[in-house]
Formats: C-alpha cells, structure tokens, sequence
C-alpha cells in the first residue's frame, strides 16, 4: 500500500507581495525551494496562520537570494502582504519506506531567512 506523506515544509514564511492579475500558483525564492526540497512547478498546500485559509496550487521559482513569497493570481485573495504561512508537499511511498521517513523542513525567520532546519536537515 502507498501512503501519502509529508516530504517538504517551509515554516513560518511571510507573504511579501500579492499579483491579483497574475495566472496563478505561489511565487517562493527558488533557494528555499531547493533547500526544502520542493521542485518548480511541483503541486504544494499552502496554509495561512494568519486567517486560516488553506489552497493547493503549484510552486513558482523565485529570484534567488530575494526571499520573496508571493501569492498569485485567485490565490492573493487567501492572504495579504505579512502573513504567515507554512508551505508542504507532499510524496507516495510504500509503508516500509514511510516508518522511518523524516521531511525536510526549514523554519524561517519574519524577513524569510531560515533560522532552523529540521527532519532530515537537522
């Protein structure tokens, strides 16, 4: 049986721009993306802290080193610039490999720099 785990999270990042007229997905610098181990275009949830709301859409890779965490298009109005937001994705594995499964997860700081890595990057 497959089951569907946790195998990224960036925690606690900050929204930091929103582009009501923009297609779609969420915008995140493309180092965190690859230091959380979460490939462009790979299907993620995002869940605000700061409202509740939650949304899948896909990850967009950002200008490395800018930080930047931007909600595009129907998704900008499930936040606003400040928020605090956790984004995960998520794989299929056999129940053997998931028992010892850890994710790579990275905590962010309010300016988007990680300040804790945790799971498998700890």
């Amino acid at each position: 049986m497959l089951v569907n785990m946790c195998k990224s999270k960036i925690h606690r990042g900050r929204i930091t721009a929103r582009d009501l007229d923009y297609e779609g997905s969420l915008l995140v610098d493309i180092e965190l993306l690859k230091e959380a181990g979460i490939s462009p275009y790979e299907k993620i949830l995002v869940v605000n802290a700061t409202n509740g709301e939650r949304l899948e859409t896909y990850a967009i890779p950002g200008k490395a080193g800018g930080r930047e965490i931007m909600l595009n298009g129907a998704a900008a109005h499930k936040g606003a610039v400040g928020d605090t937001i956790t984004v995960m994705s998520f794989g299929l594995m056999e129940e053997k490999e998931a028992k010892g499964f850890l994710p790579k997860i990275i905590v962010l700081n309010e300016k988007n720099n990680i300040i804790q890595k945790k799971g498998a990057l700890a």
